[in-house]
């Protein structure tokens, strides 16, 4: 009888080892593709930034005309019509350099400290990462964009994969601090959570 018990242990272990991989796996996924994100909104910010109107309503106009999007009168051309007028008239064009620089910088820096596994990082990252959803979510029903409820879900995705990360890494860090022993002053595992 002790043998199957014995069999059994070794597969619950790896069974409990590859979830531990495959979701860690799926967060380093994850912040990759938001680091990857935060750099693209970055450049986009600095070219916006630079890049005068005629030429955003020129690109327009060359998209709609040669029927890119489909019919000249659709809903998509109408659109990327309506789109490119509150964009050029001014106060959306800031707008956007704003948001897009802000939220690069927040995501690169978010990035950076959860790569570290910088402990006081997960919790701001997710109240940041909670934000941006909010704010994403109430501007695509003001705007109707297409674009940014997707961007919505996938900050909702990561907010659970941060989530996760964090509750695994405060686990092992307990488990670290238990097999130290009670006469341990707990530095070993501090050092790390300053992100130094």
């Amino acid at each position: 009888m002790a043998e199957p018990n014995q069999q059994n242990q070794p597969n619950r272990e790896n069974q409990q080892n590859q979830g531990k991989t495959s979701t860690d796996r799926l967060f380093r996924i994850a912040i990759t593709l938001k680091g990857l994100d935060g750099a693209v909104q970055l450049v986009g910010a600095l070219i916006l930034a630079f890049i005068p109107s005629t030429v955003v309503t020129g690109f327009t106009h060359a998209v709609i005309t040669r029927d890119l999007l489909g019919d000249p009168s659709g809903t998509l051309a109408r659109h990327l019509e309506l789109a490119t007028e509150h964009f050029v008239s001014g106060g959306t064009k800031t707008f956007a350099v704003a948001y897009l620089l802000a939220h690069g910088v927040i995501k690169l820096l978010l990035v950076w400290a959860l790569a570290r596994k910088w402990m006081r990082a997960y919790p701001v990252a997710m109240v940041v990462l909670g934000a941006f959803v909010v704010y994403e979510v109430y501007r695509a029903i003001n705007t109707h964009s297409i674009a940014l409820p997707f961007f919505a879900a996938l900050d909702a995705v990561i907010i659970v994969l941060v989530y996760r990360e964090y509750r695994q890494l405060r686990r092992e860090r307990a488990r670290q601090r238990e097999s130290d022993g009670p006469g341990s002053d707990g530095t070993g595992s501090g050092g790390s959570d300053s992100g130094s």
